[in-house]
């Protein structure tokens, strides 16, 4: 397994639609293990592909807290089916956006269908926090950011906050 570089804003790559997964190998499966890796490296509860640079339909999630046993989710070309019409609200981050946080509403469950890691149909009911997780993550894949579903005045605050790190981290002090 190799850790893989996590792509920022403002990569325009974040902003594009992933395509289906057709055909699973090997070599999908070491990319999963690989996006698996770079998540909890992060350290982070979801990753999709396309943040690794890879426009294709797949995502990788562990809600498990550090010291618990981890409990890794695979999921390729998620449809979702049905989603509640009751709203929560979680602060959300992403590994694509660091440091930055707010509150976004997502639908409190949804119900998915997927293929799993080794290609198999699957169904999967989630809600709480694990719904808000599969919701940013399937974004994602849509070339969609959290940062979307905020008012502009507060997507526009997370940007300037942004560039404004990102310019530190650039600066060199000899």
């Amino acid at each position: 397994m190799a850790k893989k570089q996590i792509l920022t804003i403002p990569d325009p790559l974040l902003r594009k639609v992933s395509e289906p997964v057709i055909a699973f190998n090997a070599e999908l499966k070491n990319l999963m293990d690989d996006m698996l890796e770079t998540m909890y490296a992060a350290p982070g509860i979801g990753l999709a592909a396309v943040q690794v640079g890879i426009l294709k339909r797949i995502i990788v999630i562990d809600l498990a807290k550090e010291g618990e046993k981890k409990t890794p989710l695979f999921i390729v070309n998620p449809k979702i089916t049905s989603k509640s019409k009751e709203l929560i609200s979680y602060e959300e981050g992403c590994l694509s956006i660091p440091n930055q946080f707010a509150e976004v509403k997502r639908s409190s469950s949804c119900k998915l269908n997927f293929l799993d890691y080794d290609g198999k149909e699957k169904e999967l009911s989630a809600d709480g926090l694990l719904a808000t997780c599969i919701q940013h993550e399937i974004d994602h894949l849509n070339g969609i950011l959290f940062i979307d579903h905020l008012s502009k005045l507060k997507k526009d605050l997370i940007l300037k906050k942004t560039k404004k790190q990102k310019k530190e981290i650039d600066r060199v002090i000899v």
